[in-house]
């Protein structure tokens, strides 16, 4: 089993191992409490793949998820937790929203305006606790925890200030701003997947070519691995610092407008977080802070949740169950050192 011993197999095969596990250790929650687990995963996956409807919301639900994916990995690839990523998604998702309805315009000019309103709040959120993190060395964590609040409520109250449109949601946003599809829910027999998806394909592939391909991503990843060694090499580690959180934070943006633009058309005034920019950094820890495993981990997260309450109406099993499977997996992702060492094992053991 030598390829057993190769380091970029047991990366690749760490979250898939994380995931399996994740989902038997449900299974044997499940018998213990009395449910059958084969008609439990038989409903999910169903409700996940089993028709061209609950596919098309798979992957819509996936949309948000891969962008808030997106922008934690970003950040931590250059050395930084963006834990703010609900608080910048909500912001972004109320500028995308104004845009879509305060603006008529041709869509070929207000769709990728509201988008970039989106980035651009999302960045300017995101912007704070960067520039408190390089200016005066507060952590990012604590920041971006409290700015995730001033957002909740801060969005809520500009909502019933200024685009109150009643039943605790704004206005709805112009056709023209929409990334509604009716080919893709005619596709997917009247389903909400909507263009947001070619959106979260772009952000990956620019995250990938960004931090790969260019020179200021090779400065974002020193100064994020080493900040005394980057400045010795002459390198402005503040800059840096506050253009990773801004760039992360308007990734994060961008999921509230997939939100804002294509799932619901409108925000609604929230009095709890949406959960996204939380679920984001599973999504990031399952799929290794790579942009392709981003991608993969959102589909799984994504069709996980969509299809929990089929599970519990099929098969009886409550839909809560899904989170714990959800937590089971990052804990499985969390303790890699265990599965490295019986990679390490299977490998040694093949090799006699």
């Amino acid at each position: 089993m030598k390829w057993l011993r190769n380091e970029r197999t047991i990366h690749i095969l760490i979250p898939v191992i994380s995931a399996i596990l994740g989902l038997l250790a449900g299974a044997i929650i499940m018998v213990l409490g009395g449910y059958d687990a084969v008609k439990g995963y038989d409903s999910l996956f169903n409700g996940m793949l089993g028709s061209p409807k609950v596919i098309g919301e798979t992957i819509r639900a996936m949309t948000p998820l891969a962008l808030a994916g997106i922008a934690v990995a970003f950040a931590y690839k250059t050395g930084l937790f963006n834990i703010g990523v609900e608080g910048q998604l909500l912001v972004g998702w109320l500028a995308a929203v104004w845009v879509g309805y305060a603006f008529e315009l041709p869509s070929v000019i207000h769709i990728p305006l509201a988008i970039l309103a989106a980035g651009v709040a999302g960045a300017l959120w995101a912007f704070i606790p960067g520039f408190l993190k390089a200016r005066f060395h507060v952590h990012e964590v604590i920041v971006s925890i409290m700015m995730n609040y001033i957002a909740l409520y801060t969005t809520s109250s500009i909502i019933r200030e200024f685009l109150y449109a009643g039943n605790e949601k704004s206005y709805n946003i112009h056709e023209s701003a929409s990334l509604a599809s009716s080919f893709l829910a005619e596709a997917t027999n009247n389903s909400r997947l909507h263009y947001g998806i070619i959106v979260a394909f772009l952000a990956a592939f620019v995250m990938w070519f960004l931090l790969n391909k260019t020179s200021k991503g090779f400065e974002l990843r020193a100064v994020g691995f080493n900040q005394q060694a980057s400045k010795y090499a002459g390198m402005n580690v503040s800059r840096n610092i506050i253009l990773s959180m801004s760039v992360s934070g308007a990734f994060a943006g961008l999921a509230g407008a997939m939100e804002g633009l294509g799932t619901f058309q409108y925000m609604n005034t929230f009095t709890s977080f949406t959960g996204t920019g939380f679920d984001g950094i599973a999504v990031a820890l399952l799929g290794a802070n790579s942009a392709i495993g981003i991608l993969l981990a959102s589909f799984l997260f994504g069709g996980l949740q969509t299809a929990a309450p089929q599970m519990n109406f099929m098969a009886g099993v409550p839909s809560e169950l899904i989170e714990i499977v959800i937590a089971l997996i990052i804990f499985f992702v969390a303790s890699s050192y265990l599965i490295r060492w019986i990679i390490g094992r299977l490998s040694k053991g093949g090799a006699q």
